[in-house]
């Protein structure tokens, strides 16, 4: 079932941008006075269509593309009818060069577009993350690929490559997994110390099983967005609640919280919360 929904949501992204491209042609000929005599998503057989002017708008049996066919021009139709007859002035090859070449481009003017304002939207909508070092005062948790250089969880970084840093994210930047003998130098039990990275850590870190495992900061955590129907849900939990123990074991981070629910999995548990201040 799960490979027929990710089919699905494959030939409805492919449909969108197919659909998206081919307008870009469309509007740029109708622009310029040209005929549009179809405008279809999808290759034939045809599985529904509806004519608005001159122009059919439908929708094909096979979702691989889609297609725009403008009087006079010679498309993947292959229609040459009209190639010895006297160009018409609604034509596509009646038309100056320039306006050509713009219809042309249309769709990848109109991809363009979308692309970018895919972009602003999602930056708008999740902004660009910044940790200050100094807000990171709980220290690390350090996943396997850290405690094999030598972190552990509850680590202080203060220094990278010999420098203070101010962003938190400064410490996964490319310098330091693609330079050479980059180390950090952190804070443990009230002690500093060098750690060094390993010149070839970037191939490990590029390893699909050790993706995005590797240090987080360590930060109290709060119960986010829900959705329904989610396991949270049914236990009654509420963005914003604050757990603060798993069956009767205190707990104030998000990490000891997955801890918990590793050694507990599949078994029932009780949840200690904090609501709006009140345990």
């Amino acid at each position: 079932m799960e490979i027929l929904v990710m089919a699905g949501q494959l030939i409805l992204g492919l449909s969108i941008l197919v659909g998206l491209h081919e307008l870009g042609h469309l509007l740029a000929a109708k622009a310029f006075g040209m005929r549009v005599e179809q405008y279809f998503i999808g290759f034939p057989p045809k599985v529904w269509s509806i004519k608005r002017g001159e122009t059919e708008y439908g929708i094909g049996a096979i979702p691989l593309g889609g297609f725009v066919k403008i009087s006079g021009m010679i498309d993947e139709s292959l229609d040459t009818a009209h190639v010895n007859a006297e160009p018409q002035p609604y034509e596509f090859r009646a038309k100056p060069a320039w306006q050509r070449l713009i219809v042309m481009l249309g769709g990848i003017i109109v991809n363009v577009i979308v692309g970018i304002m895919i972009f602003v939207i999602l930056a708008y909508k999740n902004g660009n993350t910044y940790l200050a070092t100094k807000d990171a005062k709980y220290g690390i948790v350090a996943y396997d690929l850290a405690k094999s250089i030598g972190l552990q969880t509850g680590d202080k970084i203060i220094k990278v490559n010999g420098k203070e840093i101010s962003d938190f994210n400064e410490i996964r930047s490319s310098d330091v997994f693609l330079g050479n003998n980059s180390s950090y130098t952190i804070e443990r039990n009230g002690k500093q110390m060098d750690i060094y990275i390993p010149n070839n850590f970037v191939d490990k870190l590029a390893d699909k099983k050790s993706a995005g495992q590797f240090i987080e900061a360590i930060e109290p955590f709060k119960v986010g967005d829900l959705l329904p129907g989610q396991p949270a849900v049914k236990a009654g939990l509420k963005k914003g609640d604050i757990i603060t123990s798993v069956n009767g074991k205190p707990i104030q981070f998000y990490h000891e919280f997955v801890d918990m629910m590793k050694t507990l999995k599949n078994k029932p548990m009780t949840l200690g919360i904090n609501r709006n201040g009140a345990p």
